[in-house]
């Protein structure tokens, strides 16, 4: 049985998304596929993960009388519904116009860029991401990320290599990791820190310009700060 509190209920947020996409996107009638058995498979699909992810998340904003709690006004909570519902899309290669229609919601309503083909871990927390673009990056469990932040590729010939992400990463407003990056275990991205085509070890925070790094040692669990 599921523990998951909504602020309102499936069919209502089912409805709300079809009013999105009417007064947005007019030019055609994709609106009425939302109301397809494919697309309310995606749904559930949708509120599956963020059942499972939100539930690791140790945040009030997140809890509801102890249970689990998915708030659509709470920005952060639609910003993740939204990526789930087009990257589950994705996986199960429903018509690419309505999770590109999804995708592009997410950025007008939230002003993020996590294209709907960019696999987020199961586990992760967005605090208020206003103005972060995250590419196609391996990343691992217990991943947070504030505003601002860009992750992305470096050119290698006709290849882009993305950088890589270990458990427990914490992205905080303005940092920037790009390229062939291999970042360990428990790491803590500091304000406005940057990184290019640098490998990071476990336990460690990063500060300053990627010309100017300095790499400190992390004595904090930072799964402990945001995650059960």
């Amino acid at each position: 049985m599921s523990q998951l509190y909504l602020s309102v209920s499936a069919s209502v947020m089912l409805n709300k998304l079809s009013i999105l996409f009417r007064n947005f996107f007019p030019e055609d009638k994709n609106y009425k596929l939302l109301n397809e058995k494919f697309f309310t498979r995606i749904f559930k699909i949708s509120y599956d993960r963020i059942e499972y992810c939100f539930k690791k998340i140790n945040n009030k904003y997140y809890r509801n009388d102890k249970k689990i709690f998915f708030n659509h006004l709470n920005s952060d909570h639609m910003c993740t519904f939204l990526y789930f519902l087009y990257n589950s899309g994705y996986r199960e290669k429903i018509d690419k116009k309505i999770i590109t229609k999804l995708f592009y919601l997410n950025k007008i309503l939230h002003s993020v860029d996590i294209f709907y083909h960019v696999n987020l871990p199961d586990i992760f927390l967005l605090v208020h991401p206003l103005g972060t673009v995250i590419g196609r990056a391996k990343f691992d469990n217990y991943l947070t990320i504030y505003n601002n932040v860009g992750v992305g590729a470096e050119a290698a010939g006709r290849k882009l290599i993305y950088p890589n992400f270990g458990s427990g990463v914490i992205l905080y407003s303005g940092s920037s990791v790009i390229g062939d990056c291999k970042v360990g275990n428990n790491v803590i991205f500091g304000s406005n820190s940057k990184i290019i085509n640098k490998n990071i070890k476990d336990n460690k925070v990063v500060l300053g310009d990627f010309a100017k790094n300095r790499i400190k040692n992390n004595k904090i669990n930072n799964i402990k700060i945001n995650f059960y």
